[in-house]
């Protein structure tokens, strides 16, 4: 549980609520069983793609397991405080119990088939070690400090004013190898997260 986000509670709930065994979703989500235990006890928290897979299974998004009252789709202007929070309640904090990889999500990504994202990377704080799949494209700019970038067999570390754009079809990872934090602005079509 982290800022009063009980992420293992949550996932709990959900999957009473479809009807699934730990088991049963575990299959559906093609990882663990055991993995479905420790997150609903709270004893690990998942990686974004861990969880990305798990709620698949489920049928859900990030953003509906975290802002389950979504934003109307005719929202057009949002405040900082409006943009919901995807991965700062997935425990990765540095000692200091700060989150080091922020999502932030701009409205109801599905109903404009379109997610913009501010994400902001502490030092060493990455996408997690599996490289994410899925069928998408994504693109953004370096806004702050430097991200390194994997695309396939392609790697590049990229600063501020940089830019890229590639099918999330391929494998990919972000990673700040840098000593600052780094912030990105996203898109991606249709939405993953």
């Amino acid at each position: 549980m982290t800022d009063g986000f009980d992420v293992g509670q949550r996932l709990l709930e959900l999957r009473r609520r479809a009807g699934l065994s730990q088991r049963a979703l575990a299959a559906r989500a093609e990882v663990p069983h055991a993995q479905i235990s420790q997150i609903e006890s709270n004893r690990i928290s998942p990686s974004i793609a861990s969880l990305r897979r798990i709620l698949g299974g489920l049928g859900l998004t990030m953003a509906e397991f975290f802002e389950p009252e979504r934003k109307e789709a005719d929202q057009v202007f949002f405040a900082a405080e409006e943009l919901t929070d995807l991965t700062s309640a997935l425990g990765r904090s540095d000692a200091a119990g700060e989150p080091r990889l922020i999502m932030r999500q701009v409205g109801n990504a599905l109903a404009h088939g379109l997610q913009i994202m501010h994400e902001r990377y502490l030092p060493g704080a990455d996408t997690g070690e599996t490289l994410l799949e899925h069928g998408a494209h994504e693109g953004g700019f370096v806004i702050a400090g430097q991200i390194e970038i994997t695309v396939g067999t392609q790697r590049r570390v990229l600063g501020p004013g940089e830019a890229f754009l590639f099918d999330s079809r391929l494998p990919h990872r972000f990673r700040n190898a840098g000593d600052e934090v780094a912030e990105v602005i996203s898109a991606c079509t249709p939405p993953y997260l």
